[in-house]
């Protein structure tokens, strides 16, 4: 069976923090792959200054774009509305029922497992993945797969602040990326 990791998220914008989690699980669980999947409408999160959908899906390829073993699942964006794992996981399950997905999440997802939307299905279609993030419990009474990891407290809230007030974004971001959100003007950037 094929071992596919998962990693979704708003990426608004992708980081470096992104690209460390999805290759330590990727080395940890010896995956075929992983799969970046930025959502259509976050559940969670809506801010004022967002990315489009197609700049946050170019900010994904451009970040990911060394990585032979880091590809884009643009599953949400294809079922569009509001993104729900468990919907995209039913939807993606059937389309490759021959792959064993491990999705991916931080401390601070790990927390919230109990709010998730049918989560008591969703544990039954996947295995989580987590990773200890600073400031965050990274516990859960769900079966959460921890990877040992790095833990860096990075978020893309940090990245637009350092943006807007003309800041330093070396080495957390790709320079590619940061060189198409200055292209485009994104997040108030010149």
């Amino acid at each position: 069976m094929k071992k596919v990791g998962i990693l979704g998220g708003t990426f608004n914008p992708p980081h470096i923090g992104h690209l460390i989690m999805a290759n330590e699980a990727f080395d940890a669980l010896q995956l075929d792959e992983v799969r970046f999947m930025p959502n259509a409408i976050a559940p969670h999160k809506q801010f004022i200054d967002d990315a489009s959908m197609e700049n946050r899906l170019r900010m994904v390829e451009l970040a990911i774009e060394p990585y032979n073993h880091f590809k884009v699942e643009k599953i949400e964006f294809e079922l569009g509305g509001v993104s729900y794992t468990y919907h995209t996981m039913v939807e993606l399950c059937k389309r490759e029922p021959d792959v064993q997905f491990y999705f991916i999440i931080g401390g601070d997802m790990i927390d919230s497992l109990h709010t998730w939307y049918k989560i008591d299905e969703l544990v039954k279609l996947i295995q989580f993945v987590g990773l200890k993030r600073p400031g965050t419990l990274s516990s859960s009474t769900y079966d959460v797969k921890m990877v040992e990891a790095p833990e860096l407290d990075l978020s893309s809230t940090l990245i637009r602040k350092r943006i807007k007030t003309g800041g330093t974004l070396k080495f957390l971001l790709p320079d590619n990326v940061e060189a198409y959100i200055r292209k485009e003007g994104l997040y108030g950037s010149q």
